[in-house]
């Protein structure tokens, strides 16, 4: 009873502050689904972003919008066994990115996302570099999300711009 209630009150709550579902039809990010065209990668990272920001947005044959990036990647040697060798890795990526209207060239949004991940490098050579390419990979879906998450947030305020 008391569960029923407490989601009947979640719902009043978001209605009452004008929560409108991003997706949702008439949503701001409504119109986003195969909408946006990823610059062509690259290298790896590129590759791996542009796979999941295609997975995220779908894929765009005739695009309304052009998404421009820049990536910058750091390694940092964070673990360092009595030995002096470093065991342990933090993979740093930063993602300049921009997004312009295809028809005027305009920008409508931009920002950066930002973050880490690890890995470990104990073991083999082959094992390292399998490491170290998972957490590349690892790391561009999560830049991925956050631009998604970016684009969807301020959709609101530029979507009409097509």
């Amino acid at each position: 009873m008391w569960l029923s209630k407490a989601l009947l009150f979640c719902v009043l709550a978001l209605a009452a502050c004008g929560f409108t579902p991003a997706y949702a039809p008439g949503g701001a990010a409504s119109n986003l689904q195969n909408a946006i065209l990823a610059d062509e990668p690259r290298d790896k990272p590129a590759f791996d972003l542009v796979e999941r920001l295609e997975e995220r947005l779908g894929p765009s044959d005739v695009p309304r919008f052009a998404l421009s990036y820049t990536i910058k990647l750091t390694t940092d040697g964070v673990g360092i066994s009595t030995d002096n060798a470093t065991t342990r890795y933090h993979l740093v990526g930063t993602v300049d990115w921009q997004l312009a209207n295809v028809a005027s060239g305009a920008q409508v949004t931009g920002g950066q996302a930002r973050s880490f991940t690890a890995y470990s490098a104990t073991g083999s050579t082959v094992a390292g570099l399998a490491a170290e390419e998972d957490a590349s990979l690892r790391l561009m879906r999560i830049l991925a999300d956050q631009i998604v998450s970016q684009i969807i947030a301020t959709s609101a305020n530029w979507s009409g711009a097509q």
